[in-house]
C-alpha cells in the first residue's frame, strides 16, 4: 500500500504543477465551488433590484423586503466508481480497475487539498460501498484503502442502479465524477438528468480488445459478468466489423449525451498513462 500511496502522490503533484505553471491556470477551479444560494432577506433600499423582492414575506405587512445571496464555496466530491467484473480487462497491474483506483485516488487526493468534501460510491449492480463525504488526509487515506481492498459481490453492472442511488443521496449541486467503462444499456437517460443537476465528469475505461480482438479463430471466451464460456469466431470479417462498429456506436453516444448536456468526457485506455489525458480535461473544465 506503501508503493500505491508514493505514485498517486507522486501523479497528484503532476498535475497539481502542470495545471498552476505550465498552462497558467489556477488548480482551485477544477473543484470549484456550487454557486450562489439563498442566504436570508432585508428591508428594501433605495436602489436594490426589484427583482429580488421576497413577495411572501413582504405581503405580510411588515415593509418590503428582498432576499439576499452568498456565494458556497463548500465543494462536494462524489466518485461513482464501476467495480463489476469488466473492469478487470487488460494486462495485470493495467486492468481497467487499477486505472479507476488510480484516478479516483490522485483525484480525491486533490479534491482533499482544495478542502472539498469527498465521497466515494462503488457499484456494480448494486451498491458495493458508500462513503459518506468528508474532509481531511485521514478521510482520504479510507478511501483509498476502500478502493484497493474491496471486493465485489456482484459481478454484474447497472449504471442505472448506481445513478438512481448517486441521486438519493447527493443532496446539492456537487462535483460527480462517474468512472466506467459504460459497457451497460439503458442507462442515458439517468446520465442526462444527472448532468443536468450536478457538474458532471464522465471517465470511459477501455480496453483495445474490446473493439479489436487478436485474430485467433474459433475460441472459449469466459463471459466475467454473466459467468460462462461462449465460443467466438475471432478471425471471421463479419464478426470483427460487427464488435468495432458496435464499440464506436457506444462511444459516440456517450460522448454525445456529455456534450448535450455540459458534462466533462475522457476517454481512457488502458494501454496509455492517464496523466496527460487528466491534465487535459483539467484544462477544459477551467473554460467551463
Amino acid at each position: 500500500m506503501k508503493e500505491i500511496l508514493k505514485k498517486i502522490k507522486k501523479y497528484e503533484v503532476k498535475i497539481r504543477t502542470a495545471i498552476n505553471t505550465r498552462m497558467h491556470g489556477d488548480f482551485h477551479s477544477i473543484f470549484k465551488g456550487s454557486g450562489i444560494e439563498f442566504d436570508d432577506v432585508r428591508a428594501y433600499q433605495y436602489g436594490d433590484d426589484i427583482r429580488s423582492i421576497d413577495w411572501n414575506v413582504s405581503a405580510k405587512g411588515h415593509g418590503t423586503f428582498i432576499k439576499t445571496f452568498h456565494e458556497d464555496k463548500e465543494q462536494h466530491v462524489y466518485f461513482i466508481v464501476d467495480v463489476s467484473a469488466s473492469q478487470f480487462i487488460g494486462k495485470q497491474g493495467a486492468q481497467k480497475i487499477d486505472l479507476a483506483n488510480e484516478m479516483a485516488s490522485v483525484l480525491a487526493l486533490s479534491a482533499c487539498k482544495e478542502a472539498s468534501l469527498v465521497s466515494l460510491i462503488c457499484f456494480s449492480d448494486q451498491k458495493e460501498k458508500y462513503i459518506k463525504p468528508g474532509r481531511g488526509l485521514k478521510h482520504v487515506y479510507s478511501i483509498i484503502s476502500t478502493l484497493y481492498s474491496l471486493e465485489a459481490k456482484s459481478s454484474k453492472t447497472n449504471l442505472n442502479a448506481a445513478i438512481n442511488f448517486a441521486a438519493s443521496v447527493i443532496k446539492k449541486k456537487s462535483v460527480v465524477i462517474l468512472i466506467s467503462d459504460f459497457i451497460d444499456e439503458n442507462y442515458q437517460n439517468n446520465l442526462r438528468a444527472l448532468a443536468r443537476k450536478h457538474d458532471l465528469v464522465v471517465i470511459q475505461l477501455t480496453d483495445r480488445r474490446e473493439s479489436t480482438l487478436p485474430r485467433l479463430g474459433i475460441i472459449p471466451v469466459f463471459d466475467k459478468e454473466e459467468k460462462k464460456i461462449v465460443w467466438i469466431n475471432t478471425s471471421a470479417f463479419g464478426y470483427r466489423k460487427r464488435t468495432k462498429a458496435k464499440f464506436m456506436e457506444a462511444k459516440l453516444a456517450l460522448e454525445a449525451i456529455c456534450k448535450q448536456n455540459k458534462a466533462n468526457y475522457l476517454q481512457v485506455l488502458t494501454h496509455e498513462d492517464y496523466l496527460a489525458g487528466l491534465i487535459k480535461l483539467f484544462k477544459t473544465r477551467q473554460t467551463k
